[in-house]
């Protein structure tokens, strides 16, 4: 393997690899190695190593990938899109865009499992939860949820699940969305719960009487806004939950769902992204998921909840964790394990910067301009749906292909419904002029009205909270902004070295194009014409993963590391039930796989069989050939992570890929670890037959704190024709609202493997495995390293023993993360995949100081731990127990521990010149989920 100094400067691969060659050859003689070709051999398994080299293009510099992208740019055209059907044109705030979407130290962040160093995302998040629960008249919200299909099959689970085994039917209207109900055909058929299609306005009450739940949408997708008070009043009274999906922004004018008649609706979901997100071809967007307080333990995804630390003040923190799929397994109503947390900031801030006044000016800025175009159409004898509309009409004309095509000629996209009708919709963009070129193009000069007056429906208040009603200056709101980012840690900040979850470096070249129009301003649904760029993109994107890991094929649908393992296992379920075996439902998986595989394979209609792993953390071969065998005549996959979820190269999984393959079953392997074989080894080569990709992972989408998160599958050719189907097509194979998911952050990894090329990407993985066997190295001495290969070596991430210690002194896995904070670190994965452990995974992008620093502060704080052991500090008074140190403890008149200030907050010298200050002290967790607040309060509940 060529040395990392061979690569001309001027390319990317050294900007990415974080350590030089001449740190490199010093981190091998301290692991007694004499090259990185040496380590390899000894750690990666001969059988799972590729003779077979992907087909990738030579490695291009940042300006010649970018350029090339640029070309690929200025292929698609984003014309003015009418189209609707949930996806809007809207202004992202220049304020928002510059300080939000670009900024790194918002969109590097991790998920905020510590809270301690997360309350500025918290805050973001608890704010949009209040404007989703102000909006929709519901106490209760979520912080986002994936895309609008995938809330509304969420909100089905959810019925199901509280009908208790007694109803598997759903009904839906017929007049919502056609994408959403193609997500909602995909999960009602891998659950086994019946969907029908209704017209909500003519039902029996036998008829709801028999359903779990029922969807309605609001407006639907033709604009229409219908009532549904007698509706809520019928399902009330026939035990059927009603599920609202509504526009969020006509919130602001019409009755929110929460206050309809009839006792108003259970459930609330819609997406958030015409509230400043750009449409993106297709995501990512925040969808948003509101319901009722008894409902409260049953919401999907993450809670943000207000707490308080161990002074007394407000602690924002995820709550009611015990309900997150890691540990509910395959008990989980849901498998989601993420959120779009970067996507729901900016829909918060976009609220929290314009107000109620500002969202109400915008919402009748966009109903006032289809009234008006409305008006002129009929004065022009063209026919439109009668009732009342808020963005969207129906239109009658004698040819809409025809209307389409002269439409486009003149720049506007609009959205053919029929032979003879085409549906119009305005939104916060649409200008006199677009009206204007609109009425010439469907054939009349017809004047535009004035500003008709619109009638007033909503009257209660909503986002009276003081901050949504201060930061209206861009000043206000830069400082805002900046107040919050400085109480989150992030890769700005210092390396987070989270095992299995890959924090590394997301480059400004592979992130710049996203703010691009060309690839942010398409709508998904637009004519194919007008998104060859995004075309030639996405080809090429699924040809390179499917190469690099020796598959046939690739779907980038799934927007989400738990959609991929969802859409892997309905493509092994359809193959089975295509040849006969549709009995074939019992997938094998290891006791130490992440909580979503269960919970995946639970909501696609398989039953889950645990297989044990051995005393060295592998996978027991003798188990699973026992379990494969008693369950062979229904064997449908084995799902498995590699390299293990314990940090090491298994050398049986070969065997393990042909014992369930022996016995009619399929291979799914868990992606979350493929930074340890890209250009090394490949799934397909060694067994597999679908894996997912988390290209928020290995590929260097940034994690958002929490999301956007993309998650596609790459399968062999048997798979191939079940992979996931169009959105807009009635077959039940759509995961994910768009056919190419989070589409606009796809440029991320094009970029990412356009510029490092395969032997750059070889380098990457093999610097990630010397990184994190460097510092098991320096480690080793003062905390038990758990597992290890035959070898003795670790993969790219190891597992640290802290159980020990809580015998010895008194100190918790928690405490060890806590005091990290005061050395201004995240601490790496904790109590996953054992309790009382931490998964340490540095990745290739860290330089050795970092690694340095890191290890130095874990072994200064195993010095802490065995003077407490010692009796040298009280087993619960000591730095540990009372970390982290925020800057208002450390600064306070009384000071009463039996350490000094400078030990609390500056540990070691270097913590002096780069010190992170933790917002809060630390957090009650159980005070937050015995008493769960989940808005922000009022202005008069401040007062």
């Amino acid at each position: 393997m060529p040395p990392l100094g061979n690569t001309p400067q001027q390319g990317f691969e050294p900007r990415h690899i974080g350590t030089s060659p001449a740190d490199q050859l010093a981190m091998l003689d301290t692991l007694d190695v004499d090259s990185l070709d040496t380590l390899i051999d000894t750690i990666v398994p001969a059988t799972v190593r590729s003779d077979l080299l992907p087909d990738l293009p030579a490695a291009a510099t940042e300006a010649e990938a970018l350029a090339e992208l640029r070309r690929l740019a200025d292929q698609n055209t984003a014309l003015r899109s009418m189209i609707g059907q949930g996806y809007h044109d809207t202004h992202t705030p220049a304020p928002i865009l510059r300080h939000i979407i670009e900024n790194p130290r918002w969109y590097t962040a991790y998920t905020p499992y510590q809270s301690e160093i997360s309350q500025g995302r918290l805050e973001a998040l608890l704010n949009f939860q209040t404007l989703v629960a102000d909006l929709t008249a519901l106490p209760v919200a979520n912080a986002s949820l994936l895309d609008e299909g995938t809330a509304a099959a969420e909100a089905m689970s959810l019925c199901v699940a509280h009908a208790r085994g007694r109803k598997r039917r759903f009904l839906a209207s017929d007049r919502c969305h056609p994408q959403t109900l193609n997500v909602l055909r995909t999960r009602c058929a891998s659950m086994d719960v019946e969907l029908k299609l209704v017209d909500p306005h003519n039902l029996a009450a036998d008829v709801l009487a028999a359903a779990a739940g029922i969807l309605v949408q609001r407006p639907d997708t033709f604009g229409r806004i219908d009532c549904f008070d007698d509706l809520c009043k019928l399902a009330r009274d026939n035990d059927c939950l009603v599920v609202a999906a509504c526009d969020p922004l006509s919130l602001t004018l019409l009755t929110p769902p929460g206050d309809w008649q009839g006792g108003g609706a259970d459930i609330a979901i819609g997406s958030a992204q015409r509230l400043g997100v750009p449409m993106g071809f297709g995501g990512p967007h925040a969808a948003y998921f509101a319901t009722r307080e008894n409902f409260l333990r049953k919401i999907p995804g993450r809670i943000v909840g207000v707490s308080k630390d161990a002074r007394g003040n407000r602690a924002l923190r995820l709550t009611l964790q015990t309900r997150e799929q890691h540990i509910r397994r395959d008990k989980a109503t849901s498998n989601i394990c993420t959120a779009q947390v970067l996507l729901a900031v900016v829909a918060s801030m976009y609220a929290v910067y314009h107000g109620p006044q500002g969202l109400r000016q915008i919402a009748t800025h966009t109903r006032s301009q289809a009234e008006r175009l409305r008006s002129a159409l009929n004065e022009a004898g063209v026919t439109t749906a009668n009732g009342p509309i808020f963005d969207t009409m129906l239109a009658t004309v004698d040819n809409a292909d025809d209307s389409l095509r002269r439409a486009e000629e003149q720049g506007i996209l609009l959205r053919r419904v029929d032979d003879t009708h085409v549906a119009i919709t305005t939104d916060e963009t649409t200008t006199d002029e677009d009206l204007g070129r609109l009425l010439a193009a469907l054939g009349t000069n017809t004047r535009l009205p004035d500003t008709p007056e619109l009638p007033a429906e909503r009257t209660s208040d909503f986002l009276t909270h003081e901050v949504f009603n201060t930061h209206h200056s861009e000043t206000r709101l830069l400082r805002y902004i900046d107040n919050l980012e400085r109480k989150d840690l992030t890769l700005a900040q210092s390396m987070i070295p989270l095992g299995s979850c890959t924090m590394k470096l997301n480059a400004a070249a592979e992130l710049a194009p996203i703010s691009w129009p060309q690839w942010n301003g398409l709508h998904p649904f637009a004519p194919e014409k007008h998104t060859l760029g995004y075309q030639q993109l996405t080809e090429q994107l699924e040809k390179w993963l499917a190469e690099l890991t020796g598959f046939a094929a690739t779907s980038l649908q799934p927007n989400a590391g738990s959609q991929g393992e969802y859409a892997g296992l309905l493509a092994i379920k359809a193959y089975h039930a295509d040849n006969g075996q549709a009995q074939r439902d019992v997938v094998l998986i290891p006791t130490s796989a992440h909580g979503t595989n269960p919970a995946s394979a639970v909501i696609a209609g398989l039953r889950v069989v645990p297989v044990a792993c051995n005393e060295r953390g592998d996978v027991d071969l003798n188990d699973l050939r026992d379990k494969a065998s008693l369950h062979a005549d229904h064997l449908a996959a084995l799902m498995i992570t590699y390299p293990s979820t314990h940090g090491v190269f298994e050398p049986g999984v070969a065997e393990a890929c042909a014992t369930v393959h022996e016995f009619g079953g399929q291979v799914y392997m868990d992606g979350a670890n493929l930074n340890a074989q890209v250009g090394l080894c490949r799934p397909g080569d060694y067994g597999a037959d679908v894996v997912h990709l988390n290209l928020h992972k290995t590929f260097c989408i940034p994690h958002g704190g929490g999301g956007p998160g993309v998650g596609p599958i790459a399968c062999a050719s048997h798979l191939q024709p079940y992979l996931p189907g169009d959105p807009l097509d009635n077959d039940g194979r759509a995961v994910s609202a768009a056919n190419f998911g989070s589409a606009s952050i796809l440029v991320i990894p094009w970029m990412y493997l356009r510029m490092m090329g395969l032997d750059g990407l070889r380098r990457a993985t093999a610097a990630a495995i010397l990184n994190a066997n460097y510092m098991a190295k320096r480690l080793a001495d003062h905390y038990p390293i758990l597992y290890t290969g035959p070898s003795g070596r670790v993969a790219h991430e190891f597992i640290l023993d802290c159980r020990p210690f809580e015998k010895s002194a008194g100190v918790t896995v928690e405490d060890i993360a806590k005091r990290l904070m005061d050395y201004g670190f995240h601490a790496p994965t904790m109590s996953w995949p054992v309790a009382g452990t931490l998964m340490v995974e540095p990745t290739e992008s860290e330089d050795r100081a970092e690694l340095d620093r890191f290890c130095d502060a874990m072994i200064q704080i195993r010095h802490e731990i065995d003077r407490i052991a010692q009796g040298e500090l009280p087993r619960n008074h000591n730095p540990l127990k009372n970390a982290p140190h925020p800057a208002d403890a450390v600064t306070a008149n009384d000071w009463q521990h039996p350490y000094t200030r400078e030990e609390a907050a500056y540990p070691l010298p270097w913590v002096r010149d780069r010190k992170f200050w933790p917002a809060i002290a630390r957090t009650d967790n159980a005070f937050g989920d015995r008493n769960p607040a989940c808005t922000c309060p009022s202005v008069e509940e401040l007062a």
